[in-house]
C-alpha cells in the first residue's frame, strides 16, 4: 500500500485546459453521481460526518449551484468531499480544466501569527512580514473562511497543507474574502514594527515551484526569509530523502527523513543498516529520528526502521530516543509514529502530528462523467492502535513550537530541547506515573503532581481531563471508592468540566450519597445547559427525585 505525497498538491488549484463549457445541469447530474457513488460504494465514509449531514451539504449546494461561476462550482465540490475529514479523500484541483491563480508567496502559520516566509524576486521586500489582513478581513477571518475547503484530518493538516489556499484568488472569492474574482490581492503587513499595505498579483497557476517541504530552493528566483546557506540540521540537504550527523559534542546521532521512500542511491534498509552500524561502533547516548517534514509514503518501508531499533537496546531505553514530529507528519509516517509508539521507548517532540492516529488512507480515482473532474475516495482503514486510543494526532510528550524569530533566524528549538533535556526531570508516560502514585496510596504527592503536571507547559498536548475521565469510568461500579476519588481530583483540577462533575455525581450515587450526587448533577446542568451531558445530569436527578 501506497500512501503518497501526491495529496500535497491539491492546493494548486484548476490547470488551464481547454474544455467545452459545462451548463449547470451537468454539473447538477455530478452532484448526484458523485452522491449516490459514496452511499453505494463508500458508506464506510461516514465515520466524522453523518450520512444526513452529507446529503443536506449536497442538496444546498444542487440548489445554488446554477448562480455559481466554474470556480466556485470546483470549489463547492472541494468542500463536499472535505466534509469527511480525511486527507486522502480529497479533489484533485490539479486535473480540472478550470483556470486559476496563486499569489507568488510562501506562508507559514507561527504561534506568534501568519508569516510570509518566501517570495519570487519581485516580492523580496515582503518576506518576513506578518500578514495581519487579506482585502480588509482578519488573518483570522480568512482562515476560518478558507478552512471548510481543505480535508482536514486535525489543524495541524490545515496548517502544514491548507494555508496554501489563501494564496488563491479563486478560492479567496468563493469562500467571500473578496467581493469580485480579481488577481491583485490587498494585503495588510506588519514588518520590523511598521505597517503596511500593498497589493500582491497573482500569476498562472499550475507551473512548478521551487518548493522543497515550503521551503525555497536555494539558486531559485525566489528568496527566503531564512539565511538557506546557513540552515538547521532538519532544513539541510533536502534534496535528500534521510541522511544522519553525528554530534560529538552531544554524543548524540541526528538522522532526519522526510519521505517513506528510498533513495536511489541508498534503499532505507541499506541506509538504516549502515545508520545502526556506526552506532554500534560510535560513543552514542541519544538517537534522534527527526520526522517532522514527512509526509508519508509506502508504510511497508517502516519495518527496517523499527526493528532496527528494537534491536538495539542500548538505543531503545528512555531518554536515549527521541523522535521529532510535526504538522507535516502525516500519511505512512503516521503508521510509523504509531509502531515507535507501540514498540519502543521513544519520546516524541515537537508539535502533534498532521493525521488521525487510525486513518482512511489508500484512495480510488472517481471520474465525475460530465465535468470529468476526479475525485479521490479513501477505502483502506489503517488502524495501528485500539479505537479507545484513536486520537485526532500523536501528541509530543515534550512540545515545542518555534516561532517566526526561531525559524527566521535558523533556531531549532526542538532539537535545542532534546540535546539539553534532563532525562529525571521528564515523564514520558504521565498516566502511568500518576497511577502508579494511586497504587502505592501516596494520595497527596498525587495531588501535587497532578495539579503541578496539568499547569506546566511541558505536558500542554496531554489531556489530563479526558483520560482522568477513562479512568473514573472504568473505576466506576467495580471500585466506587477509588472513583469518587478520582473524580474528586478531576473536579477540582477542571471546575469548568461538566463531564467531570456528571462523573462526580455518578460516584457519589454509587456509594449512597444522595445530596452529594444532587449537588454535581446540578453542577453538570448549570456547565452544560444546552449539551447532552446536562440531559443525562437531569435524568439522573429525576430519578433520585423518583427513588426519595
Amino acid at each position: 500500500m501506497k500512501n503518497t505525497l501526491l495529496f500535497m498538491v491539491f492546493f494548486y488549484l484548476f490547470t488551464i485546459g481547454a474544455q467545452e463549457k459545462i451548463t449547470p445541469l451537468e454539473w447538477q447530474k455530478d452532484l448526484r453521481f458523485l452522491q449516490q457513488t459514496v452511499h453505494d460504494d463508500y458508506p464506510f465514509l461516514f465515520k466524522k460526518t453523518r450520512a444526513t449531514e452529507f446529503d443536506a451539504a449536497i442538496d444546498k449546494f444542487y440548489a445554488a449551484l446554477p448562480q455559481m461561476q466554474d470556480h466556485e462550482i470546483v470549489v463547492g465540490f472541494a468542500k463536499i468531499i472535505a466534509l469527511f475529514k480525511y486527507g486522502h479523500t480529497r479533489m484533485s484541483f490539479s486535473e480540472t480544466g478550470i483556470p486559476y491563480h496563486r499569489l507568488p508567496l510562501e506562508v507559514y502559520l507561527f504561534p506568534d501569527g501568519l508569516y510570509i516566509t518566501g517570495a519570487h524576486n519581485d516580492y523580496a521586500s515582503l518576506v518576513g512580514s506578518k500578514i495581519t489582513a487579506i482585502e480588509g478581513k482578519s488573518t483570522e477571518e480568512v482562515l476560518e473562511a478558507i478552512y471548510p475547503v481543505a480535508p482536514v484530518e486535525n489543524e495541524q493538516f490545515f496548517k502544514a497543507y491548507g494555508l496554501g489556499y489563501v494564496l488563491i484568488p479563486e478560492v479567496l472569492h468563493a469562500q467571500g474574502v473578496t467581493t469580485s474574482l480579481k488577481q491583485g490581492i490587498d494585503l495588510s503587513l506588519e514588518k520590523g514594527g511598521e505597517a503596511m499595505n500593498t497589493m500582491v498579483t497573482a500569476s498562472k497557476g499550475g507551473e512548478e515551484l521551487p518548493l522543497q517541504y515550503g521551503e525555497v530552493k536555494p539558486g531559485s528566483d525566489w528568496v527566503s526569509v531564512r539565511d538557506v546557506s546557513n540552515s538547521p540540521l532538519y532544513l539541510k540537504d533536502l534534496d535528500k530523502i534521510y541522511y544522519f550527523e553525528y554530534l560529538p559534542d552531544q554524543k548524540a546521532v541526528y538522522v532526519r527523513h522526510s519521505q517513506i521512500q528510498d533513495e536511489p542511491s541508498e534503499r532505507i534498509p541499506a541506509f538504516y543498516e549502515r545508520l545502526f552500524e556506526f552506532i554500534e561502533n560510535k560513543e552514542v547516548e541519544k538517537l534522534i529520528l527527526d520526522v517532522r517534514l514527512n509526509g508519508g509514503g509506502n508504510n511497508y518501508k517502516n519495518k527496517p526502521i523499527v526493528t532496527g531499533i528494537i534491536e538495539h537496546p542500548e538505543i531503545n531505553r528512555p531518554g536515549k530516543l527521541f523522535v521529532i514530529i510535526g504538522r507535516r507528519t502525516f500519511s505512512a509516517c503516521q503508521n510509523l509514529v504509531n509502531e515507535l509508539d507501540n514498540y519502543t521507548e521513544a519520546i516524541f517532540v515537537g508539535e502533534p502530528t498532521g493525521e488521525n492516529i487510525n486513518f482512511y488512507g489508500d484512495n480510488r480515482r472517481v471520474v465525475l462523467p460530465n465535468s470529468k473532474l476526479p475525485v479521490y475516495l479513501s477505502f483502506a482503514w489503517w488502524q495501528d492502535k485500539p479505537q479507545w486510543e484513536n486520537a485526532d494526532y500523536t501528541s509530543p510528550h515534550l512540545p515545542v513550537v518555534p516561532t517566526f524569530a526561531e525559524y527566521s533566524g535558523n533556531k531549532d528549538p526542538a532539537l535545542d530541547a532534546i540535546l539539553n533535556l534532563k532525562g529525571e526531570v521528564f515523564i514520558r508516560d504521565p498516566m502511568g506515573y500518576l497511577t502508579q502514585l494511586f497504587m502505592e496510596e501516596k494520595f497527596d504527592l498525587l495531588a501535587t503532581e497532578a495539579q503541578r503536571m496539568v499547569n506546566d507547559p511541558m505536558y500542554r498536548f496531554f489531556n489530563f481531563e479526558t483520560e482522568f475521565g477513562k479512568v473514573g469510568y472504568r473505576l466506576l461500579g467495580n471500585d466506587n471508592e477509588a472513583a469518587l476519588y478520582v473524580f474528586q481530583l478531576t473536579a477540582q483540577l477542571f471546575p469548568e468540566s461538566a463531564n467531570a462533575w456528571l462523573g462526580l455525581g455518578q460516584a457519589y450515587q454509587e456509594i449512597g450519597n444522595i445530596d452529594k450526587a444532587k449537588e454535581s448533577f446540578q453542577k453538570t446542568v448549570e456547565l452544560d445547559p444546552e449539551g447532552p451531558l446536562a440531559s443525562s445530569a437531569i435524568a439522573l436527578l429525576q430519578r433520585l427525585t423518583e427513588e426519595d
